[in-house]
Formats: structure tokens, sequence, C-alpha cells
């Protein structure tokens, strides 16, 4: 123990003898393990936060009849949300198509649950509002166009029942939906307003839905959905799945390139200046090399304070680190992000393993000190 403690100290007062080339070393240390332990926290929090992100984009998994079945059931419904009960799902908008008249001409409509849909497609756009009451319609820019309507005007339905009687209902255009796709064909109300208006029962005809999870997971619930239900058959959405997986991929990527770099400097600033340390004590060194001390306690003394330095600007770095991921995510997502205890002593660590092997280099040039050479002063 006294040993150890004379060898802290003597470590201690070697570095507080140099201050400025260890506020130096100490800085380029604390800059690397901020940035290392920021990107690796806004890495690991980044899939979280694009899952939410995307589902601005619509559905990223489907659920289609399958089979003999000409319809899905709402049993189907529920069977899937057990299967998706450890997904975070965002929203459900299941539809059912139809075709009615308005005006003596035909149009498709889509029944379905409106709030499931607005939560699924927010990147749609409406003018005027979503339909919160019995009989309000969500209409697409194009049928609005034709029929020259406009929010706040009614339309009359004509649809026909099972035994293909006439059923007529008269309905408020609370908004007109314009999305630059199929949408701006259909027209969009309650699936309860559909039942009552075309009959046959509580059935649909696709189900998608809007779930933050990662691609793994969306593929083995499909596969589970297709293969355990029957008459359903599940696929994850392919354009919208494989563009997380790039974006990720590509995050990542770049994030480690840029550790990577950062690490390199760190690691040279160190190096560079524990390399002048060694330079301005070698009669100190060669003093104790002709006193009788080995190469491994030099070794040790200098390591040591590479180490004191690495671990404190470590320490400094991972609880800036966690500053910066949460400024990041703050300007680019909008939301906080969660602190990770386990990263400090994960960023320390490799501050240490960093500084050490920065030190390599001036500790072989403090080994390669002649005590002989030294003292004469040459």
């Amino acid at each position: 123990m006294k040993r150890q403690r004379m060898y802290l100290r003597m470590v201690a007062r070697s570095l507080g003898r140099r201050r400025s080339r260890v506020i130096v070393a100490l800085l380029s240390v604390a800059v690397g393990a901020t940035t290392l332990a920021g990107l690796i926290t806004v890495c690991l929090d980044i899939p979280r936060q694009l899952e939410r992100e995307f589902r601005s984009y619509g559905a990223n998994l489907v659920i289609l009849p399958a089979g003999e079945a000409a319809a899905l059931s709402p049993s189907v419904l529920d069977a899937a949300a057990d299967v998706l009960r450890q997904g975070d799902v965002v929203g459900v908008a299941p539809y059912r198509y139809e075709t009615v008249k308005i005006n003596e001409q035909p149009f498709t409509v889509a029944g379905t649950d409106l709030a499931g849909a607005k939560a699924v497609s927010p990147y749609w756009y409406v003018d005027g509002t979503w339909p919160q009451a019995p009989r309000e319609l969500l209409i697409g820019r194009d049928v609005a166009e034709f029929l020259d309507r406009k929010v706040g005007e009614t339309a009359t339905l004509v649809g026909a029942d099972e035994k293909d009687r006439d059923v007529t209902e008269t309905f408020t255009i609370a908004g007109i939906l314009e999305t630059g796709g199929a949408e701006d064909g259909f027209v969009f109300m309650a699936d309860d307003d559909l039942h009552k208006l075309v009959g046959g029962g509580e059935r649909f005809d696709v189900v998608e839905y809007s779930i933050a999870a990662s691609r793994e997971f969306l593929d083995a619930a499909a596969t589970r959905i297709t293969y355990t239900i029957d008459g359903a058959s599940a696929a994850p959405v392919k354009r919208v799945t494989e563009s997380e997986g790039n974006v990720l991929s590509t995050l990542t990527s770049l994030v480690f390139l840029v550790t990577v770099i950062v690490l390199a400097l760190t690691m040279v600033s160190v190096s560079t200046t524990m390399t002048a340390v060694v330079t301005e004590r070698r009669r100190e060194i060669g003093l104790k090399k002709a006193l009788g001390a080995e190469n491994s306690g030099i070794v040790r003394e200098f390591l040591g304070e590479g180490i004191l330095i690495g671990a404190a600007g470590g320490l400094v770095g991972a609880l800036l680190g966690f500053g910066l991921a949460e400024m990041f995510s703050m300007n680019v997502f909008h939301r906080g992000i969660s602190f990770r205890p386990s990263l400090v002593p994960f960023t320390v660590l490799i501050s240490v393993v960093c500084t050490a092997v920065a030190c390599l280099i001036p500790v072989r040039r403090a080994i390669d000190v002649d005590p002989a050479i030294v003292l004469r002063g040459e």
C-alpha cells in the first residue's frame, strides 16, 4: 500500500509541475470523449427517434385477405393485435371499399376508422376538418372538383344493400383531402356510416398499421400473422421499411467514421504533448536511470500519468457527451434523449486505452534516454 501511495503521489506531483501541458492533453481527451459519448448516445437513440419520424410517411405493415377469404373479419384485427402487442402501434386503419353513386356517377367509398386513418397517414393534407360526427365525409380533391363541391356543402350518396335495394343518405363534406396519390379520387367516411349505406356486415378489404418498430420486428410479425391467422396475409411496406433501414445504416456508418477520426486526432494530440513532456524531462530521466531506476519504473510512471489524464478527460467527456447528444436530439428531432449510465465507464475505458496507446511512442523515447549523454549536457 505504501508503495502504491508513493507511486500515485509521484505521478500527481509530476502532473502538477506541468500544468499547461497537462491541461492541453486533458482538453484533447475530453473533446474526444465528449464526441465519443455524444455520438454513441445519439447512435443508440437514433432508431427510436427515426421510428417515430418515419411514422409520418404512412403505413409500414398491411394485412390482406388470403386463400379463399374474400375479406378480413374483425377477429383478424383482434388476433393481429395480440401478435403486435410488443410493438409500439401508432395507428390502425381498417378499410372497406365499396362503390356508390353521387349524382348518378359511380365513386369508390372507403369506410374506415377515421381517427386511425389520421394516425396512420398524418401526411394527408385536409382542407377543412376530419369528419368527427355521423354522416360527415372526407372527399378527395379530384372528387370535389368533379362534383364542384366545397367544404360545408352536402352530397347525396346512393348505395345498395344486400337485396340490391337503393339506400340514399345525405352527408356533409367536412374536409377535402389532397395527397397527390390515388386517395384524391376516393370518398372516406366512418365504417358505421358505410355499413348503413351498403350493409353486408362488418368486414374489411385491407388493414394498414403504423408501428414504431425495427424492420426485424415487422418481418417477424408479418410472418407470424401470415402463418397463424387463417384468411390473412401480412407484409411490411417495403418502400418505408427499406428507407428506414438505409437511413439507419448510413447514419451508423457516419457516426463510426467520425468517432474513429476524432479518437485518432485525440491520440495524436496526447502523443505530441507527452513527447514534449519527455523532452523536457530528459535530464530528470537520465538522473533516475543513473541512480539505478529500471526501465519498467520509467514506463509505469509515464503510463500512469497518461492513464490518469485519460480517466479524468474520459469522465468529463462522458458527462459533456450527454449534453451534446441532448442538444442534437432537441434541435433535430425536437425530443429529449435518455441518459445511459453504462456509457460513462465505457467512455472512460476507451479514453484510458487511447491515452495509453498514445503514450507508447513517448515512453519508448524515455526508455532510450542515455544517462551518460544527458548528464554531460549533450
